[in-house]
């Protein structure tokens, strides 16, 4: 029996030789890409292998990271990483994750190891072995992790993601690509790299990731530091600054760090052209459980509060602008930490404007993000805001030098211009950008339009049933049926003629309102409001079309029915259906609805834009062409 069980041993010694040269060769052939420069080299330790169909584990070591575009739904089975700002522990349900091309790369990295004192390797190495077993790992996956197990190391499943939000972006043309890299980077000649893209990732360069700044780090700190401190009250916290310097991107992050001590978060969107959880035009306010593991259109959700103010500027209206946005923060309760995000527009009325906000909502912390010229704005210093007069509000005049003998107290007396500005008390954070092109106008990666088109492509993917299969078409789609009489209407951002109003109405989006006034309808006609209400929006919907002779709207939206009953008012803005819904309407014969080539150009103001040329052209990283 011996002698029989001799020759059986050898030859798995043999094929473990024949498998580690083969290996071996792979990595010196994708080393040599490295060497002639046309991949980075990757960073030594990364082991990734083939839990499952659709499915990988990944072993970094501690403070090694993964940057990577794609899509995937992550598990962490032994100890822990972070994914932007957020920790994820082993005991965590897993998380969706969307890093997309159109927005700044996610990377994961591993944190080092709490060890337990009394823990020893073997219950470290079961404990990670039960882990992989409990998810259905396979054995020779198993088998090959625990070869490169170290008891300070982070594993972690990555399973294939589809949910009915990125089937429906996938499906128009112009968004098929949306989760692989603009620039092809050479570096899918290793077996990790082939695991990670049976998941649906692509490994790219550490620089196209987030570039955490020194003044960043310092900012987040603190701000931490305040928010975890109950003596202190509960901090308010204003982010600002130009466009194109990472608001976005820092509220996301610091959310995140948040959501790793506190329970929940509250979050204020005051920039209605770049809006996080609603779609474009709305001034929100939300509770925020969840860790931002995407871009906005990954996690569009029902806020708390939420006006519609209709148009993705306010230049037009700053005063309503600003009874939205005193509207919507009367619903915070100063229970939870809030931050607070707002527009890029801060030259000129803009800037005046945000003294306002800041007067308004009187923030114990605000963070200025911007380049080190401060070409955009002044820094918004405690005294800068206490004497600036805003554009409705007034500052208050320095008090001038009195001559002797004259008392102290009578020398700060305040004027009478400036009596309704109290002196504002409040930590001022400086944040510098350092990624490349931070602060210049017209360098995003992508453009703003594009962005609002997949907020509400977003938004309407939740009509999508939650089964995997073909993406329904919204025309196929059975809308719901809406009396004229039942709710009111209001054009926001210009005038109509009534005999128009069902024109500018079919074939829009509109946000689903609810009025305190009730609705009484006088005539077969539309109900028509004279004046833009400030009210609850409930959600939002297309009108796909308008029955003349019922006297029905058809409006097809994904706001539950219990929801649909409180509706009675419907506001339309300037926010338009994304043209890629329109114009790539499947399985439709003849001609397209809602689209035409027969137009007629003699119409006035019908005529083709003309390019003006001594503008400079924008250039956008990801290119979007949706005619």
């Amino acid at each position: 029996m011996p002698a029989r069980r001799g020759p059986p041993s050898r030859r798995p010694r043999r094929a473990a030789s024949r498998g580690g040269r083969a290996e071996a060769a792979w990595r010196e052939f994708a080393a040599s890409f490295a060497r002639a420069g046309m991949v980075p080299p990757a960073e030594a330790g990364l082991a990734a292998v083939e839990a499952a169909e659709g499915a990988a584990v990944l072993l970094l070591a501690p403070r090694q990271a993964l940057t990577f575009t794609g899509k995937c739904r992550l598990h962490c089975l032994y100890g822990a990483v972070r994914l932007l700002g957020f920790a994820v522990a082993s005991h965590q349900p897993g998380l969706p994750v969307f890093s997309p091309s159109t927005h700044c790369a996610l990377t994961l990295e591993a944190l080092p190891a709490d060890r337990p004192p009394a823990a020893d390797l073997r219950q470290l190495r079961a404990a990670a072995r039960a882990a992989m077993r409990a998810h259905s790992v396979r054995r020779q996956a198993r088998v090959k992790v625990m070869a490169q197990f170290s008891p300070e190391c982070a594993v972690v499943l990555l399973e294939h993601l589809d949910t009915p939000v990125t089937r429906f972006l996938l499906s128009h043309p112009p968004l098929s690509r949306l989760f692989e890299p603009q620039k092809k980077e050479e570096s899918s000649f290793t077996p990790e790299d082939a695991v990670l893209a049976s998941v649906g990732l692509v490994q790219c360069s550490p620089d196209r990731g987030l570039l955490v700044s020194e003044s960043m780090c310092l900012a987040l700190e603190e701000l931490i530091q305040a928010c975890c401190a109950e003596d202190e009250g509960v901090p308010l916290i204003l982010v600002c600054g130009p466009k194109n310097t990472g608001k976005s991107t820092f509220n996301r992050y610091l959310v995140n760090l948040l959501l790793n001590r506190l329970p929940s978060v509250e979050y204020m969107e005051c920039d209605i052209g770049q809006t996080e959880f609603t779609p474009p035009g709305c001034v929100s306010l939300s509770n925020i459980t969840e860790p931002i593991l995407g871009p906005p259109f990954t996690h569009q959700q029902t806020p708390r509060k939420m006006v519609y103010y209709g148009q993705t500027s306010c230049e037009q209206d700053t005063e309503r602008y600003l009874d939205v946005v005193k509207y919507v923060f009367s619903s915070y309760k100063k229970e939870v930490p809030l931050v607070v995000n707002t527009m890029g527009w801060v030259k000129g009325e803009g800037l005046l404007l945000l003294i306002d906000i800041i007067r308004l909502l009187s923030p114990s912390h605000i963070v200025q993000m911007d380049v080190y010229d401060w070409k955009a704005m002044a820094p918004l210093t405690p005294e800068h805001v206490h004497l600036t007069p805003g554009l409705y509000t007034k500052g208050r005049q320095p008090a001038r030098r009195q001559p002797l003998g004259t008392s102290s107290t009578e020398s700060w007396k305040p004027s009478e211009a400036g009596a309704d500005a109290s002196a504002p008390e409040y930590k001022l954070l400086y944040v510098h950008p350092e990624f490349p092109r931070a602060g210049v106008a017209g360098e995003a990666r992508v453009h703003s339009g594009v962005l609002r088109d997949m907020s509400i492509l977003g938004y309407l993917g939740q009509l999508q049933s939650p089964d995997v299969g073909a993406v329904l078409p919204l025309h196929s789609l059975v809308p719901y049926q809406v009396p004229f009489s039942a709710v009111a209407l209001r054009v926001i951002h210009t005038d109509v003629a009534p005999t128009n109003i069902m024109y500018a109405v079919n074939a829009s989006w509109v946000g689903l309102c609810r009025i305190p006034d009730e609705i009484r309808c006088q005539s077969d006609g539309p109900v028509l409001l004279t004046q833009t209400p400030v009210c609850d929006c409930l959600g939002f919907g297309i009108v796909r079309g308008v029955e003349m002779q019922k006297k029905l709207y058809h409006i097809l939206t994904p706001v539950p029915p219990e929801k649909l009953r409180l509706v009675n008012c419907l506001l339309l803005g300037n926010i338009a259906v994304p043209n890629c819904i329109l114009v790539g309407q499947q399985g439709v014969e003849g001609e397209i609805p809602y689209v035409t080539s027969d137009y007629n150009y003699s119409i006035l103001g019908s005529g083709k834009l003309k390019k003006k040329k001594h503008f400079k052209r924008r250039e956008y990283a990801f290119e979007c062409d949706y005619t």
